[in-house]
């Protein structure tokens, strides 16, 4: 038991050891719920069975008591009256012929070898004849004397028959042996002025109690001292037995038979029943030891705990292998959604069973697999669609429709395209559009900026549209001057006809527009439109003509003037503006002491040359 033990803590320590984050894992849920239960239950079924098996053998036991004491008062008061019979005949023979005294006697006493004497008696106790059985007096080694002591100092007991009762008492204390001293009057109805005495052997009336089992059986007087039981040795110490429940408990019965639970004087509990012959108040008593009786019980409550420790011990085992297989899987299960939780969609799993965890673990792994399918897809709409526009798509967070949104827009081209493209070859002209593009996307997508879109060589992208934001303005700017420094290290090693120098124009605008997606039923794309839209698109026009690379509206400028230095270009009219606008020219952060402090400077830093006239 101690080796399964150990091998079951052994498990349980390594299983936690491996998965200690989970503080209730299955198998262990599964082995207390079934040890539980099984605890519950062989025990409900021990105690229920041990307290009926209890009930049974105390009922059983009250009922043999009974028994035995109706048994044993049936044959005590039968020898009784039959003594009493026999001395009854015998003493009124005597006295009817006193002179055959010795002979009448002598008949009684061969008849029964037990008898030791019989005596009649008058009021003052002389005797009006004494009859001795010589023989028995000589086999026992008896004086005459002691006997004729012994009826001297019982007087007072003797005298209780004058009044018509039958005086038994136990004169063992006096002899060698049980002897039992019977008095009775000679006639209860005419003559109260003679008793008869006897004394007489108790070898009968001991068999009579010497009973087999747990159940004891003697016979107590009315003074409480033991006539009769088991043991000789009691009945010649003549005990007095009043101190014991059950004698107390009949000397004051009402009626004639009891049983009851009670404990001796040490503490010991027994079941004890009595019987009242009705014969000089003498009764039967029969006890026995409660441990003695639920001994038995007692010891199948042990086998039963030693099964149930055994039976819990093996359910631990199977139930823990049962566990452990069922676990075992689910175990995996949760290591691929941690897998899953980090981003590895490609999980190996395998279903081991044919259950339903078989079915989950494969709906798991294909749930992985789309899962996967939707992350490729996202990144692949992501590179023709803005990646946080295929974000909020593939969540379902992108509402159809749109919305006023307050937002900078930004617009920026590249100088001289159409004269570079007509040097290259298509691929060339791809390529290096993309290398171009990458570069400038990474400065949108790094100051929070959403890529509205591509108009050839043109970009289109926007802040505070597709996210909210605070700080759009000057985000806007400041990926505009990102794009200045990303392009001046872009042109480093330019300068061929396959490598052209570029040169580009940025405006940026802020204002209301309206966000949304936009499109036919078939088609449709998120972007914002807008008179904003289209003032943005014209201030970044602007910069052929005033020879700068970064232009912005007067709206943007009351959000950025404290953190850029500017310079104003005056107001200028635009197509499609009845009012002329300001636009201003961003020279750099107020920040970088590096920024160029005049329109000169930065012509210079980012190589524009100023023509009268020149092409795109």
């Amino acid at each position: 038991m101690k080796t399964i033990l150990l091998k079951l803590s052994s498990l349980f320590s390594k299983d936690s050891h491996l998965h200690g984050e989970l503080q209730f894992p299955i198998r262990y849920k599964l082995l207390l719920i079934t040890s539980i239960v099984l605890l519950v239950s062989m025990s409900g079924i021990i105690f229920l069975a041990s307290y009926f098996f209890r009930k049974d053998s105390e009922v059983r036991v009250k009922e043999n008591n009974i028994k035995i004491n109706e048994i044993l008062s049936l044959k005590v008061k039968s020898d009784l009256h039959s003594m009493k019979q026999d001395v009854h005949i015998t003493a009124s023979a005597i006295l009817r012929s006193p002179g055959s005294a010795n002979a009448i006697a002598g008949e009684l006493f061969e008849e029964d070898q037990n008898f030791l004497l019989i005596g009649a008696y008058d009021v003052s106790l002389n005797p009006k004849f004494e009859s001795f059985n010589d023989e028995f007096l000589q086999k026992y080694d008896y004086q005459k004397s002691e006997v004729r002591t012994l009826l001297r100092n019982i007087q007072p007991k003797l005298k209780k028959s004058f009044s018509g009762t039958t005086v038994i008492w136990n004169a063992s204390p006096y002899f060698r042996h049980p002897i039992l001293c019977l008095s009775f009057p000679l006639s209860e109805s005419k003559d109260t002025h003679t008793i008869l005495v006897t004394l007489i052997k108790l070898d009968s009336l001991l068999d009579a109690f010497q009973t087999s089992g747990p159940v004891e059986t003697f016979l107590v007087s009315e003074d409480g001292s033991v006539l009769a039981h088991p043991d000789a040795k009691v009945v010649l110490s003549g005990i007095n037995l009043n101190d014991l429940p059950i004698v107390e408990r009949m000397k004051k019965s009402t009626v004639d038979n009891g049983q009851f639970r009670y404990e001796s004087k040490e503490g010991v509990s027994y079941l004890g029943s009595f019987k009242k012959l009705g014969l000089g108040g003498v009764g039967v008593i029969s006890q026995v030891r409660e441990a003695k009786i639920f001994e038995e019980v007692n010891n199948i409550q042990k086998r039963n705990v030693y099964i149930l420790i055994v039976s819990l011990a093996l359910s631990f085992i199977v139930v823990y292998i049962f566990a452990k297989s069922l676990s075992t899987p689910i175990l995996k299960l949760v290591d691929a959604s941690e897998e899953i939780r980090r981003g590895n969609y490609h999980i190996e799993l395998h279903a081991t069973t044919h259950d339903e965890i078989g079915t989950l673990t494969k709906s798991f792994v294909s749930m992985g697999r789309g899962l996967e399918e939707r992350e490729k897809l996202k990144d692949s709409f992501g590179r023709f669609v803005n990646q946080d526009i295929a974000e909020l798509a593939a969540k379902g967070k992108l509402s159809i429709g749109g919305q006023r949104k307050y937002c900078t827009i930004f617009f920026s081209d590249i100088r001289s395209f159409t004269a570079i493209s007509e040097k290259l070859q298509p691929e060339e002209v791809v390529e290096f559009l993309n290398q171009y593009m990458t570069e400038m996307v990474k400065c949108v997508q790094d100051t929070g900026g959403t890529v509205d879109k591509f108009i050839g060589d043109a970009i289109m992208a926007t802040w505070g549209a597709l996210r909210d934001s605070k700080q759009h303005a000057k985000s806007s700017v400041e990926a505009a001057l990102r794009m200045r420094d990303k392009l001046i290290e872009f042109n480093k090693g330019r300068g061929t006809v396959k490598k052209p120098i570029i040169q580009i124009g940025c405006g940026i605008n802020t204002g209301y527009v309206i966000a949304g997606q936009i499109g036919s039923s078939d088609k449709m794309e998120y972007t914002v439109i807008g008179d904003s839209v289209n003032l943005a698109s014209r201030v970044e026009s602007l910069n052929k003509e005033t020879h700068t690379d970064i232009l912005i509206s007067e709206s943007t400028y009351q959000e950025i003037k404290s953190d850029y230095h500017v310079i104003s270009m005056g107001e200028i009219e635009l197509k499609g503006k009845s009012k002329a606008q300001k636009v201003y020219a961003v020279l750099g952060r107020k920040s970088d002491p590096d920024s160029p402090k005049s329109l000169s400077e930065l012509q210079k830093l980012v190589g524009i040359t100023v023509v009268k006239k020149g092409k795109k």
